[in-house]
């Protein structure tokens, strides 16, 4: 969000490999933070279509007066530049983002090619949301160098970040990319050894998979469970997580568990066993998602209605820190 202090132009240099949605967010959070920005994708229109999206994006919010950081939208604009090549891309960069798609064999093909082109103190870091550092970068020759960089989507709007280490990686790296996500404005939490789905998405697939449940098993309708989060859990956790809920709503944690332990104990023994999600059930949450935010041609009209209130969201609570 808009900072009081007056946005540096940095000369540092960041690379952003892959422009889809993932790659558009971090090309506007580190050139709003005043960082040059390269962008390459192996699609050139793609590329095109990416910066007009941004431009879009960056004159809504200084429209509508939510900008990161106190840069123009012209400025920050100009602060990403598009390239025809993965070494025009790397040159003189510090930091590396990757963001092609969530497929483990095409992330070590382009961490191959681009592990072939740098050295020294760069940070290699993969926008992945759960494949593990370390099958990612076993074969790299800078893979002490490697680190997980995990938004939540969409980066831009919502602003905590995952960070994870392979086994293998430097002493260094997760300090520095720490530093470098609280410069721009993204909140990192460090994870300190990898798990599968890492943090974030362990508890998102929970809840999914006991929301499935209960729609499966006609307790709840598609449109009632998402409220739930969206009016109740979701307003609450906004501000506070789980455990300061928790420590809030009795005397302390172990007053709560005290009290509640033995129910929530019986309750998550009541929960089923994980299922893929498809056949009748995966047909009634679609319906009901069309129902609630439209249909799938109209996405891009929901994100953007979600996108505005998560910004807004994100100015009352930096509004509320300052009080």
């Amino acid at each position: 969000m808009a900072d009081a202090v007056s946005t540096p132009l940095r000369e540092e240099k960041v690379a952003v490999i892959g422009s889809g949605l993932i790659g558009r967010s971090w090309c506007m959070l580190f050139a709003c933070a005043g960082y040059k920005v390269s962008l390459y994708d192996v699609d050139p229109e793609q590329v095109s279509r990416a910066l007009d999206d941004i431009r879009v994006q960056l004159e809504k919010l200084q429209e509508e007066g939510l900008p990161r950081g106190t840069l123009s939208a012209q400025q920050q604009l100009d602060r990403i530049s598009p390239v025809g090549s993965v070494k025009d891309c790397l040159q003189g960069a510090f930091y590396i983002q990757e963001c092609v798609p969530e497929r483990l064999e095409l992330k070590q093909q382009v961490w191959a090619e681009l592990d072939s082109q740098v050295s020294g103190d760069v940070i290699l870091a993969s926008s992945s949301s759960a494949l593990l550092p370390s099958l990612i970068s076993e074969k790299l020759s800078n893979r002490s160098r490697f680190i997980v960089v995990h938004p939540t989507n969409p980066p831009f709007y919502a602003p905590l970040v995952e960070l994870i280490p392979a086994p293998w990686t430097a002493e260094d790296v997760v300090p520095t990319t720490r530093t470098l996500m609280d410069c721009i404005g993204q909140d990192p939490i460090v994870l300190n050894r990898e798990i599968d789905g890492f943090v974030l998405n362990r508890i998102q697939y929970a809840i999914m998979g006991e929301g499935w449940r209960l729609i499966r098993d006609g307790i709840v309708s598609v449109a009632d469970l998402d409220r739930v989060m969206s009016s109740g859990l979701g307003v609450r956790y906004a501000f506070v997580g789980p455990f300061e809920t928790a420590y809030l709503n009795a005397d302390g944690f172990v007053s709560y568990c005290d009290r509640y332990r033995d129910m929530i104990y019986r309750v998550q023994r009541s929960a089923g066993d994980p299922e893929l999600m498809d056949g009748d059930t995966m047909e009634r949450v679609q319906s009901g998602m069309e129902q609630v935010a439209g249909p799938v041609s109209e996405l891009d009209s929901r994100r953007q209605w979600r996108d505005r209130r998560l910004l807004g969201l994100a100015k009352l609570k930096r509004d509320l820190s300052e009080k």
